[in-house]
C-alpha cells in the first residue's frame, strides 16, 4: 500500500524559508510523477510543483524562481524548498504521486493523474 507522509510545515515570516518533505512508502518502481499541491481556506487546490523520475520539473507561475522541488530516490523522499515566502503562500501543502506515468503530464496541475496523496502539512506565513 502506497503511503505518503509530509513534514516540515510551520510558521514563518514573510521573506523566510521552509523546506517540506514527503516520505513515500510502499512504492519502489522507477517510473513516477510526484508533486506538491496546496490549498488555502476558501480557495481551490493549486498545483505548485512537479517532478518526474528523470528529474524534469514543472512549476506554477506563482512560485517559479522561489520554490524548488527535488526528489531523493535513495530515501524515497520528495522535497519542496520554499524561499522568499509571501503571505499568499500560506496553505495546507499536500504531496502526491502518480505511479502510472514516468513523466508529468500536462494535466498535472489538475491533480487528476495522482493516485495517492498525503495528509497535508500546514504552512503559515505572517507579516
Amino acid at each position: 500500500q502506497v503511503q505518503l507522509v509530509e513534514s516540515g510545515g510551520g510558521s514563518v515570516q514573510v521573506g523566510g524559508s521552509l523546506r517540506l518533505a514527503c516520505v513515500v512508502s510502499g512504492y519502489s518502481d522507477y517510473g513516477y510523477c510526484m508533486s506538491w499541491f496546496r490549498q488555502a481556506p476558501g480557495k481551490n487546490r493549486e498545483g505548485v510543483a512537479a517532478i518526474d523520475n528523470d528529474g524534469e520539473t514543472k512549476y506554477a507561475a506563482s512560485v517559479k524562481g522561489r520554490f524548488t522541488i527535488s526528489a531523493d530516490d535513495a530515501t524515497n523522499t520528495l522535497y519542496l524548498q520554499m524561499d522568499s515566502l509571501k503571505a499568499e503562500d500560506a496553505a495546507t501543502y499536500y504531496c502526491a504521486i502518480d505511479i502510472d506515468d514516468d513523466y508529468c503530464p500536462s494535466s498535472w496541475t489538475l491533480g487528476t493523474p495522482f493516485n495517492h496523496w498525503g495528509q497535508g502539512t500546514q504552512v503559515t506565513v505572517s507579516s
